[in-house]
């Protein structure tokens, strides 16, 4: 079978984008709705947001990766049901966030992406939204189709696997993008040190 360039892209996406993990993590990530439009030419080719999907959000607008450049992104993969490592992980965010300076946090965004495409529609992340307080200024939360969201994970160097009751078994990663869409740093696991993210970011910022 002749392959695609959707497919061409995804394999070296994953090759350049696992090598740049490596450094930042050295160990690896463990388990515990939608049209297409032209690729911006300003991406580098490390940069997920060369990806061609379109998500929805729960604002219910249709957004690309893209719409995320140009501010460092800090971000993970999600679903609402979820009933122990979600929420820390979404806790683990906003310490982040609270431990930015103030001049830093307001030019980071917080992104989280369901693996759940089945339940985790925009009026479910809408009221995820609401109980957890996430803002709307800095906080997007979104859900899209299962090829989206398995091309997502693999980018992103994560496993993820639904059991029979309907959870999932899913690796614990904070994701930390440059304003390019291109990875700099993982913090794996949960309730880790967020200092070296921190420092990160803030050095995304004054760079």
């Amino acid at each position: 079978m002749k392959p695609t360039p959707k497919t061409i892209f995804l394999s070296l996406a994953i090759l350049a984008l696992a090598g740049c993990a490596a450094q930042s993590s050295p160990r690896a990530a463990k388990l515990s709705c939608c049209a297409k439009a032209e690729v911006p030419a300003a991406f580098t080719d490390k940069s997920i947001y060369q990806t061609e999907s379109t998500w929805m959000t729960d604002q219910r607008k249709q957004i690309k990766l893209g719409a995320l450049a140009g501010r460092p992104q800090v971000v993970a993969m999600f679903f609402t049901h979820c009933q122990f490592a979600c929420p820390i992980i979404v806790n683990d965010m906003k310490r982040i966030e609270a431990a930015l300076p103030a001049d830093v946090s307001g030019r980071i965004g917080f992104t989280l992406v369901s693996f759940d495409v089945k339940r985790d529609t925009p009026p479910a992340l809408a009221e995820y939204r609401k109980t957890r307080d996430l803002p709307a200024k800095s906080w997007t939360l979104m859900c899209g189709r299962p090829d989206d969201v398995l091309e997502l994970a693999a980018l992103l160097g994560l496993s993820f696997k639904e059991n029979a009751d309907g959870q999932f078994a899913h690796s614990n990663v904070i994701t930390i993008l440059n304003a390019q869409g291109e990875i700099v740093h993982q913090q794996i696991g949960l309730n880790q040190d967020i200092h070296e993210t921190v420092r990160l970011l803030q050095q995304l910022i004054n760079n």
